[in-house]
């Protein structure tokens, strides 16, 4: 006889894994949940006060920033960026997210790694307000070699019909609020493997011209803006809202413009951290294709008209955030950068 686990698969490591990471996933509920882990689906109430409620879904991955988790065997944040990757889509429409759902895949299961992975995405969801309502965990010997694994996840948020942020209001003379990012988040990752190595002994010594290891900071989770952006939102009217991933600048904030507008922004606007200057210098990235590759340390871009501009920054700074006005529309199309 040749058994399941004989071809490389154990199902108790799975059923110890759900055990381990039970806690984590409670931790996340919310009013809305219904039932408990374990179960062939997670149900969710849609909440009351929503005279037409839209359901807004995303979903994404974490690349291969995942690589600098498993060389260095840190696996307690690479969760957050799945979360963010969903939730900080969604937010941009003004939906508040209400479930996450991850996927977890590895060539052998190895449940404390599992959970460890888990706890971050928990940490995401609570960041979110958001509930972790289930997930897949799957073993597939011979797919992922060595211990490698892949993580990805699903969000679901809600909004209001008539207050979804779409950008058909845009128009040219509007203001570009550039609300800070964490570091590099969740892009570029391909490029920036080539331009720091995979040496984990040599990126974990400090780097004076970066000011910390080089492993901290690419390690440094996406940040989730989803409460102060729905702080945001119930304050100012908010004409648009980017959340800069991959494509950077260029591809991401004209997504959000209607036919026959554009934008200038002033990169001298904010000071460019120090990670992304030393990779656009070790790569030689000219200007374009830099604001085209990273999110050169802006997050989130939002649109509002230039006599809410004030209020906006007043509110995303009481909500903790660092934000700069970052350029304005124009008649035309895509991005200048100035």
């Amino acid at each position: 006889m040749i058994s399941y686990k004989d071809s490389g698969v154990d199902v108790e490591r799975g059923y110890e894994a759900v055990k381990l990471m039970k806690e984590y996933v409670k931790s996340t509920y919310t009013e809305g949940v219904l039932g408990d882990i374990g179960s062939f689906g997670g149900f969710f109430q849609i909440p009351k006060g929503y005279k037409e409620p839209v359901l807004v879904a995303g979903t994404d991955g974490v690349g291969t920033k995942l690589k600098y988790a498993i060389l260095s065997k840190k696996y307690d944040t690479i969760g957050i960026d799945a979360v963010a990757m969903c939730v900080n889509d969604i937010v941009c429409q003004g939906a508040k997210p209400l479930f996450f759902l991850d996927y977890f895949a590895s060539g052998k299961l190895n449940p404390v790694q599992v959970a460890e992975v888990v706890s971050g995405v928990a940490e995401g969801c609570r960041q979110a307000g958001a509930a972790l309502i289930g997930g897949e965990t799957a073993e597939m010997p011979g797919f992922y070699p060595g211990g490698d694994f892949d993580v990805a996840g699903f969000a679901v948020g809600i909004a209001e019909k008539k207050k979804i942020i779409n950008g058909a209001n845009i128009k040219s003379g509007d203001l570009l609020i550039g609300i800070k990012s964490s570091g590099i988040h969740s892009n570029g990752y391909s490029l920036v493997r080539k331009l720091w190595g995979e040496d984990v002994e040599d990126l974990q010594k400090y780097d004076a011209d970066l000011g910390a290891a080089p492993l901290d900071v690419l390690l440094t989770p996406t940040k989730i803006y989803v409460k102060s952006i729905l702080a945001l939102i119930e304050k100012v009217k908010v004409k648009g809202i980017a959340h800069i991933t991959g494509g950077g600048f260029i591809e991401n904030i004209p997504r959000i413009f209607p036919e026959g507008i554009g934008c200038r922004i002033d990169t001298k606007s904010y000071e460019v951290p120090a990670v992304f200057r030393i990779m656009v210098k070790k790569a030689k990235l000219d200007k374009q294709q830099a604001y085209n590759t990273f999110n050169m340390g802006i997050g989130m871009v939002v649109c509002v008209a230039k006599k809410d501009a004030d209020a906006a920054i007043a509110q995303l700074e009481s909500s903790g955030e660092s934000c700069v006005v970052l350029g304005k529309t124009v008649k035309g199309s895509g991005v200048i950068l100035k």
